[in-house]
């Protein structure tokens, strides 16, 4: 089992940047593929990057392509969401999120993800 604690959050102007992290207690954390999902008021829990357990393979939602950037380190037990050009529409409560086997499947769902973090605001104003 692994328990996870994001941080970094925050209000932030659009254009600007944040890096979301996420940090893992217990064994094995390289054999856990991550996730990075989002949900906002009154909307279903979405689906937003995800990356494999060796960090070698990384999957974005059309959303955050090429201003996203997901990212691990292993020997930290962490995982990054590096996020740019911020725009109000990203406001959501970001949640982290581990799948065993380090594998990620298609289609990334939060169903395919076993453990969760409690989640951390990010507020984008315009």
């Amino acid at each position: 089992q692994v328990q996870l604690v994001e941080s970094g959050g925050g209000l932030v102007q659009a254009g600007g940047s944040l890096r979301l992290s996420c940090a893992a207690s217990g064994r094995a954390f390289s054999t856990y593929a991550m996730g990075w999902f989002r949900q906002a008021p009154g909307k279903d829990r979405e689906y937003v990057a995800a990356i494999s357990g060796s960090g070698t393979t990384t999957y974005y939602a059309d959303s955050g392509k090429g201003r996203f950037t997901i990212s691990r380190d292993n020997a930290k037990n962490t995982v990054y969401l590096q996020m740019n050009s911020l725009k109000p529409a990203d406001t959501a409560v970001y949640y982290c999120a581990a799948r065993p086997f380090g594998i990620v499947v298609a289609p990334i769902t939060p169903t395919s993800f076993n453990y969760w973090g409690q989640g951390t605001q990010v507020t984008v104003s315009s």
